[in-house]
């Protein structure tokens, strides 16, 4: 079966989960960011779930800010984000529960191919942001609730500066549309290293820097608490199979022009908590 991609339009499934048998009329909703639904991950690796568990899994690509309002509603049964301190807010409020990280890649900044603020010769990420704001060249933002825009936000904070109003460009939009907009404007933006390798070759823009500890991007995948009985059979099945079941060497080879855009959590390395990092401190 395929993964549905579609609005909020409730799913009826047939669903059945090993012992406990078959049941009928269920909804299997997940909410995740857009930068996993652009990168094809899902689109490639939830069919074998849906196969070996006879679920159809509908996936609702949004902000991190917006997947954690469809799990407040209800909306959905779990949820897989890269925003760690709205994650911790919603475990510590006790709207998620059995939460785990499953997966990192990292953030980068991408720019005009002729990197007019020479950002490829920053010597730190603050660095790279001072020279965008002093070149007075376009930057453009996701302005929205995603963990992108998040991280975004504290990297501006740490820089103690940020474009001016009419250097910054909010699109209020997706990774993808984010990257297209910025692509248009010659303008530099913060983007997940997946997303920017599935479009790359539609635009005019190149990496110009990465790496460091404050651009690691962790993903992690979580449940509803106070699930009923067979949606949190469904959703407890899905978080093990992503964690430690085949989702995790399906994450492994999972690639984008030949390239791995996701690595799995390191064995051994803490992944329950939010601020869990897949290196040591």
């Amino acid at each position: 079966m395929l993964s549905r991609y579609v609005g909020l339009v409730p799913v009826v499934v047939s669903l059945c989960l090993g012992t406990y048998g078959c049941e009928s009329a269920t909804k299997i909703r997940i909410a995740t960011t857009t930068s996993v639904e652009n990168s094809g991950l899902l689109t490639s690796i939830l069919p074998a779930f849906e196969s070996d568990y006879n679920v159809e899994v509908q996936v609702l690509p949004v902000g991190s800010g917006r997947a954690f309002n469809l799990l407040r509603r209800g909306d959905v049964v779990a949820g897989l984000t890269h925003a760690p301190k709205v994650e911790a807010a919603a475990l510590e409020a006790g709207v998620i529960t059995n939460y785990r990280k499953i997966m990192f890649n990292d953030f980068i900044i991408v720019g005009p191919l002729d990197d007019p603020a020479a950002v490829k010769d920053a010597s730190d990420i603050i660095d790279a942001l001072k020279r965008i704001v002093g070149k007075q060249v376009f930057f453009v933002s996701r302005g929205d609730s995603s963990g992108t825009y998040l991280r975004e936000q504290e990297l501006w904070a740490l820089a103690e500066r940020r474009p001016a109003d009419g250097r910054l460009v909010e699109t209020g939009q997706g990774m993808a549309a984010t990257l297209r907009v910025a692509s248009e404007y010659n303008a530099y933006t913060l983007t997940d290293r997946a997303t920017f390798q599935q479009i790359q070759s539609k635009l005019q823009l190149t990496s110009v820097y990465v790496g460091e500890t404050e651009l690691v991007n962790p993903y992690a995948i979580f449940q509803r608490s106070g699930l009923t009985e067979t949606d949190r059979v469904v959703a407890t099945a899905l978080v093990d199979w992503f964690a430690d079941g085949k989702g995790r060497q399906l994450i492994a080879s999972f690639r984008v022009n030949a390239k791995p855009v996701f690595q799995v959590w390191p064995a051994g390395f803490p992944r329950h908590q939010p601020g869990d990092l897949p290196h040591a401190r």
